[in-house]
């Protein structure tokens, strides 16, 4: 009689414990135990518990393969759900085995679970479990389709297949579907007074896995309603018209104010701040340098000579690299919209800046269009006070739209999103790289579902709010992914195309350059564990699939995007992997976290502009920039939503933590620990170079990013 041990973890989560019989099965290499109960006097599964049982078999088993679970109905109660963190196995002879499973298991069914050392398709000769993988994937390509939402828009969750597997009670069939750790199966929620409803954390069905926890659902909530309720009951929500004066806009957020919200109020206006933020800001990718100017930003030397001061000139300082630009050309074409009956405008700007001997980017010249002429006057900072400050707001204002629509929903958003697809759908749970994305993919698709219903649906949030609409965002953000290539993904290569290595004080350059060292060593040690040889990298026909349905999803097919879709060594698959989890943690924090610092003040990120761009010099007063300002209700909802997303929600997981142990071998677990250690030496760093600043930039902290877009 050979007996084996069995410890069964419970997650500690509202709602993880569960009555129904549970009952395993252990499959080996010499033969499979008979199907056993485990039942103990009392509850067994009760959230957060640890429980042991015994398997009984007539002889060992061998080498454990297979751990089959069974969740059968107990006695007269109704089918609930259970959270199985990870089950321990020891053998008669001492060995152990760790069988992760961190999921939610739903209605009746048998779930399998291979052990936790992770095994590439070409590690796998047994037909068991060949077969196991071939099924598991063909289970996740059911539950996870791809559904078209726009023409050149990249794929996303068919969420409507969840809603038909549901009532199909399909969820009962064998899942090995990964977990994103939620902590229950709460019910749908509203926001009272929010602009729009959200039905929170289940919109049409989401899959159990991929849904928000009650702790992330529940601070969301609680996030949202003091503001928006504040809102509605001083009027401000609902009220059309401009503003009176520009400081009743620092109403709107009384008590709402952060460190930064509060400096940028106080210098949005001066040419130095304007500079900063291209480097510090929401949006730092947007700058290019110039080695000679464009034929349709016709700045000469006697427009800037004032500026630039004697003993130089422009020539002489393009030719030092301290001229740059950023170009707003995708903005030329956009639809634009209607906001309260009233048609809204977009210009293209091109913004022409200069290093200075101080080190300060500063803005020398803006022209409001693409096409140089009379109608297109160029502003400079010597113009009138009015003139100048409205042209920069029209920047900011098409800082926001470019920053929105593609630098944060396109860039990391949506094609995080693709990625958590791709990795569902062609990698099983036990491969290497599977388990290195899991935690990169976390709640992404549940948040960009609530995006879609909320935000981007027709009369949602980006209708009611920006000069573009709904219409304009589709347009943008495919335009966008036409142009973007794998150098605008990869953050030292796109940074050495911009040409922007040598600026003094780019703080989100100089912390992301460290981040993404820190990852791309991380992985570089697990894809070398695991893959020892560049041919074990081509060989692995799920790593193929999984790279080439990122390359037809994601970014369309298109070969000149210079995205891979194949990976022929191993020194690629650690680029693309550095730069996927970069994108879906670092680049996120840094283009989302500081939306409410830089937004609340709204005429430093205006979501509409009421008045075309002005064709002349010298009409630009007081009244008419606010006029020019969106209305009070527009700001009201937009600000609203900088708030919402900038206030992390509870049930965080930062960058480098990895609470659920899918990786059960040494070697990669201390590598996590390494790149730990790493990123807590980074945060360090930070921290004390921010000591020295006037103005500290948080949002590359590790402490500070989330290992997923999850908000």
């Amino acid at each position: 009689m050979a007996v084996y041990r069995v410890r069964v973890t419970t997650g500690p989560y509202l709602g993880a414990g569960t009555l129904d019989n549970i009952s395993v099965i252990l499959v080996g290499t010499c033969g499979e135990s008979p199907k056993q109960l485990l039942d103990r006097p009392g509850r067994d599964f009760t959230p957060g518990s640890v429980q042991k049982y015994k398997v009984r078999c007539s002889e060992e088993l061998g080498e454990l393969l297979l751990l089959r679970l069974h969740k059968e109905r107990y006695a007269f109660f109704p089918k609930d759900s259970w959270y199985c963190s990870h089950i321990c196995v020891t053998g008669p002879d001492g060995t152990l085995s760790h069988f992760p499973c961190y999921q939610w298991i739903e209605g009746y069914c048998t779930a399998e679970l291979r052990p936790g050392t992770a095994r590439t398709i070409c590690q796998d000769s047994l037909p068991l479990l060949l077969d196991h993988r071939k099924r598991e994937l063909q289970a996740r390509q059911e539950c996870y389709r791809w559904k078209v939402y726009a023409p050149g828009y990249p794929g996303i969750v068919d969420v409507s297949c969840f809603e038909e597997m549901e009532s199909d009670k399909k969820f009962a069939l064998t899942k090995t579907t990964p977990c994103a750790n939620q902590d229950d199966n709460s019910g749908n929620r509203y926001l009272p007074g929010f602009p729009m409803k959200i039905d929170i954390p289940s919109l049409l069905h989401m899959e159990p896995n991929i849904r928000y926890s009650a702790t992330k659902t529940t601070s969301l909530i609680f996030n949202a309603i003091p503001v928006s309720l504040g809102m509605k009951l001083r009027g401000l929500i609902d009220r059309k018209g401009s503003w009176k004066k520009l400081d009743d806009i620092r109403n709107i957020f009384w008590c709402h104010k952060t460190f930064t919200s509060e400096y940028v109020t106080e210098h949005w206006c001066e040419d130095h701040f304007f500079g900063y933020q291209y480097l510090n800001g929401v949006n730092p990718v947007m700058l290019h340098c110039l080695s000679s100017l464009p034929s349709k930003l016709p700045v000469t030397n006697d427009m800037v000579a004032h500026l630039l001061g004697p003993g130089t000139c422009l020539q002489t300082e393009l030719e030092r690299g301290h001229i740059f630009l950023a170009d707003y050309w995708i903005l030329a074409e956009a639809p634009v919209h209607c906001l309260n009956g009233r048609q809204q405008y977009v210009a293209a700007p091109l913004c022409l800046l200069w290093l200075n001997p101080e080190g300060s980017l500063m803005p020398l010249a803006i022209q409001l269009s693409q096409i140089p002429g009379p109608d297109s006057p160029i502003f400079l900072p010597t113009d009138s006070d009015w003139d100048w400050l409205l042209a920069k707001t029209w920047v900011r204002n098409s800082e926001f739209l470019v920053h929105e629509n593609n630098t944060h929903f396109l860039c990391t958003h949506l094609l995080c999103e693709a990625f958590a697809m791709a990795t569902l759908r062609q990698l099983p749970l036990c491969h290497p790289i599977f388990k290195l994305l899991l935690p990169h993919t976390r709640y992404t698709l549940q948040v960009n579902t609530i995006a879609r219903a909320t935000l981007l649906n027709p009369e949602g949030l980006v209708d009611k709010v920006t000069s573009i609409g709904r219409q304009g965002l589709l347009y943008l953000m495919s335009t966008g992914l036409a142009h973007f290539t794998y150098t605008n993904f990869c953050l030292p290569d796109s940074l050495r195309a911009r040409g922007v290595m040598t600026i003094p004080n780019y703080h989100y350059r100089d912390d992301g350059l460290k981040i993404w060292a820190a990852i791309e060593s991380f992985v570089s040690e697990i894809v070398g564990y695991y893959y020892p040889s560049d041919a074990s990298v081509q060989q692995d026909s799920e790593l193929q699939a999984w790279v080439n349905e990122i390359f037809v999803r994601a970014f369309l097919g298109r070969e000149s995007s210079g995205f891979p879709s194949r990976l022929c060594t191993s020194e690629e698959l650690v680029k693309f992997l550095t730069a996927i989890i970069f994108n879906c943690s670092a680049q996120h924090a840094a283009v989302n976290s500081g939306q409410h610092d830089f937004g609340a003040w709204m005429p430093n990120a205006p979501s509409s502009m009421r008045q075309p761009p002005p064709q002349i010099k010298g009409t630009t007063t007081l009244k008419s920039y606010l006029e020019t300002l969106p209305e009070v209700n527009v700001t009201c909802n937009n600000l609203l939503l900088f708030w919402l997303v900038s206030q992390e929600p509870k049930d965080q997981r930062h960058l480098g933590t990895y609470p659920d142990q899918h990786f059960t071998e040494e070697a990669p677990q201390r590598s996590i620990a390494a790149f730990q250690s790493r990123l807590a030496q980074i945060s360090r760093d930070i921290r004390e170079r921010n000591q020295g600043l006037a103005l500290p930039y948080t949002y590359l902290d590790p402490p500070l990013i989330e290992n997923s877009v999850s908000i």
